[in-house]
């Protein structure tokens, strides 16, 4: 599982943002979103947690890592 703390991740359109854009980097990869703690979990298939960070950037957000 990897974890990331998203701060700037504020609603359900982000939620989805996120989880669209960690998916179309791995597809098979699971994404749970918990809002209120601003919190991305990622049980992923075939990407890194580098990459999956990259992703979430590139989808204009501010990733840190967390315990997952």
């Amino acid at each position: 599982m990897i974890a990331f703390e998203v701060q700037d991740m504020t609603c359900g359109h982000c939620a989805r943002t996120i989880t669209q854009a960690v998916q179309a980097l791995d597809p098979k990869a699971q994404v749970q979103i918990d809002l209120a703690q601003h919190r991305v979990s990622i049980e992923a298939a075939q990407a890194d947690a580098s990459a999956l960070g990259d992703a979430i950037r590139e989808a204009g957000y501010t990733p840190v890592p967390a315990a997952a």
